[in-house]
């Protein structure tokens, strides 16, 4: 017994034993050269994100620049950590359109739950797949509005139609809008 003791103190057997996964890969990787590598040079080499990741969020517009956000604080009300701050004005002699004037977002106290992405009922709210957002200062993560769509503009470059263009039928019984053509009967 003594002997197999002394034996393994001097051949460091634990040590081997600890190292087995390191000598393998060594083996297979530098001797035999049958396995790939699988880490990436980082700030030149990308890692593929799965398409449910949610990063940074960000505003969305519609295809003609306008913004898809109708201020009615339901990403707000939403958000559990009260990240949001959005204020909300009427579209001057349309007093049923509403739009969000000023949109804020504290990115340092954002959970990247989407909740807030759940509840907007225009989609103006995505979560993007960025998440290198690394800063000296933490007040240059507090977001405003032109940033925020900025964001989206960089990570959503196809947009969709207003919906009054994707449903012709909805411009014709809309009364907020004007300058339509009359309905042919």
């Amino acid at each position: 017994m003594a002997v197999a003791q002394w034996v393994k103190t001097l051949t460091f057997y634990e040590i081997l034993v600890g190292m087995k996964a390191t000598i393998t890969v060594l083996i297979q990787r530098i001797i035999l050269r049958n396995r790939k590598a699988i880490t990436l040079q980082y700030p030149h080499e990308k890692r593929e994100l799965p398409g449910t990741y949610r990063g940074m969020i960000a505003l969305l517009r519609y295809d003609d620049g306008t913004d898809k956000c109708v201020g009615c604080d339901l990403c707000e009300s939403a958000c559990p950590s009260r990240v949001i701050t959005v204020i909300s004005s009427e579209v001057e002699g349309e007093p049923m359109k509403r739009y969000a004037k000023e949109y804020y977002m504290d990115m340092t106290r954002c959970l990247f739950c989407g909740l807030c992405v759940q509840a907007c009922p225009v989609d103006a709210l995505a979560m993007t797949t960025e998440y290198e957002w690394a800063k000296y200062n933490k007040r240059d993560l507090r977001l405003n509005k032109e940033q925020l769509l900025a964001l989206g503009d960089r990570n959503f470059p196809v947009r969709e139609k207003k919906l009054e263009f994707q449903h012709p039928n909805v411009a014709y019984f809309n009364i907020g809008h004007k300058n339509l053509p009359p309905k042919e009967s």
